[in-house]
């Protein structure tokens, strides 16, 4: 255990899964001041499922660390790294995300975290991710990396400019989804259209249910990778389902907020702020039940 910034703890670069003849598969873990224990939020980052890293939250946060801003606040980061899709197609890339999940709620004891406390907080191919988490009840998904028995379920999604219907990228884009070279078809390993089953089930907008847990969704209006109409229409579908859920949109943001710095200290904000009430909600609701 590292010491951090503000009386916060490191654990870095700690394996949760092994896979033969893959990297091995690890997170960080960005621990609150105090004792535990303390809720989690799993964060995924983005890079179009092909490139990125769990030490970076994005480019408009090289002078800030989002995991330490969401620590000080009294929730713990885990900051994954999971399969890219030069690596291996989805479903892998959730396997690995719900295989983090697993192996935190195994060792919540000994790492001072609430293992009934986990939220999913992704930004871009991250975000997908979350969202994925939040919604993904077929036991079909699960896969069979890492620690097995305990549950992958989380208590709230924080999702930044997420593609959440892979099919239409890039329709939505004015794109040709026949291009095998774009992010999606590389996640798939064909364009969407050759493969419509795998692309819904890629999809968080086709698993949207009504037990699914509050979604706190940001995007940018101006975003020319991921269009806001990703986000607009999972909004729509998690409103009709009666789950609770908010969107919030930033005018003139592009992708990764690039071009709008007051976004992106907006949207951090705010992710601290959903998460504290989320998660801490859900506590409460627990001392009730009790």
């Amino acid at each position: 255990m590292l010491p951090g910034p503000g009386g916060t703890r490191l654990l870095l670069g700690v394996p949760y899964a092994a896979i033969p003849g893959v990297r091995p598969l690890e997170l960080d873990l960005h621990l609150p001041p105090g004792d535990g224990p303390h809720p989690v939020a799993v964060f995924l980052h983005g890079g179009g499922w092909r490139v990125g890293s769990r030490r970076t939250a994005g480019p408009m946060y090289r002078d800030v660390s989002p995991f330490e801003r969401v620590a000080r606040a009294g929730i713990a980061v885990a900051s994954v790294d999971y399969r890219l899709s030069g690596e291996a197609t989805f479903p892998a890339q959730l396997h690995d995300a719900k295989a983090a999940v697993r192996w935190l709620r195994a060792r919540a004891g000994e790492l001072g975290i609430d293992p009934d406390r986990i939220a999913a907080w992704g930004e871009s191919a991250g975000g997908h991710l979350a969202e994925l988490l939040g919604l993904v009840t077929d036991p079909a998904l699960e896969g069979d990396v890492g620690v097995a028995g305990p549950s992958s379920a989380v208590s709230a999604v924080v999702a930044w400019y997420a593609p959440s219907d892979v099919a239409a990228i890039s329709t939505d884009l004015g794109a040709d989804p026949m291009d095998p070279t774009t992010r999606e078809a590389q996640l798939l390993g064909d364009p969407a259209p050759d493969v419509p089953e795998l692309a819904a089930q890629a999809s968080p907008i086709a698993h949207v249910h009504p037990a699914a847990p509050p979604f706190l969704l940001m995007h940018g209006a101006a975003d020319q990778f991921i269009p806001p109409a990703q986000s607009e229409r999972l909004l729509e579908a998690l409103v009709d389902a009666g789950v609770t859920a908010e969107l919030v949109l930033y005018d003139d943001a592009n992708h990764m907020w690039l071009g709008a710095p007051h976004a992106a200290e907006e949207a951090l904000e705010r992710t601290v702020d959903g998460l504290r009430r989320r998660l801490h909600a859900r506590r409460d609701d627990e001392e009730v039940d009790r």
